[in-house]
């Protein structure tokens, strides 16, 4: 990549880190591109030499929250090469993420933001669906080297997965930060940890016949 195609990328990455931020503290009716230009010290006409209005910049932020959900990804497969701790690390950087970035679940659960524009909602279930992708191959890693349970496909234990963040990631907004999500999560591990291991415990199935 050139300097000014570098120089660009890094431009719009932090005009759209500004209005993640804004939407964090002032919700998507503080945004505007006055407000972010006035975050990052810039002109409004600085702004829209990269973004045409506001709500470019706000498909932009869904952007870089689906890039920064597949970094974590990339991560925590390089610190370590066992799946069942890579899910441990990324459930951690994804609970880490939702706390430093107040916006993503304001702008992830607001009918407002996907007003008349079905292709953003659309936008936001394809990065979903590409993280999901990621999860259940680690899954499927673990289930090949005999750590992971193989009664179930690699992409429901994906879904069961994200499950662990979603419910709690609602909470803690919702509580304004006052739901402990960092210890919710450590419980949620312990009994998820249980539910992948090769022989499960003997359990009920739907129709109440042990499994």
């Amino acid at each position: 990549m050139g300097t000014s195609k570098m120089e660009t990328a890094l431009r719009q990455e932090q005009i759209a880190q500004a209005a993640l931020n804004i939407v964090s503290t002032s919700g998507l009716k503080g945004l505007s591109i006055a407000a972010i230009a006035d975050r990052i010290g810039l002109v409004p006409s600085a702004i829209y030499r990269h973004y045409k209005g506001k709500e470019e910049v706000l498909d932009a932020v869904i952007d870089l929250i689906g890039d920064r959900l597949l970094s974590n990804v990339e991560a925590i497969c390089q610190e370590t090469g066992d799946p069942v701790e890579r899910l441990k690390r990324l459930l951690l950087r994804h609970i880490g993420m939702i706390k430093g970035n107040q916006g993503i679940p304001r702008i992830v659960f607001s009918e407002d933001a996907y007003e008349n524009r079905p292709e953003r909602k659309e936008k936001v279930f394809g990065n979903v669906k590409k993280y999901l992708v990621k999860v259940s191959e680690i899954m499927q890693q673990g289930q090949e080297e005999g750590k992971i349970r193989t009664d179930t496909d690699p992409w429901s234990l994906a879904i069961m997965f994200l499950g662990l963040i979603q419910p709690s990631g609602i909470l803690w907004h919702l509580s304004g930060g006052e739901f402990d999500v960092d210890r919710q999560a450590r419980k949620s591990w312990d009994l998820f940890y249980d539910c992948l291991q090769p022989v499960p415990r003997t359990s009920p199935d739907m129709n109440g016949k042990s499994k």
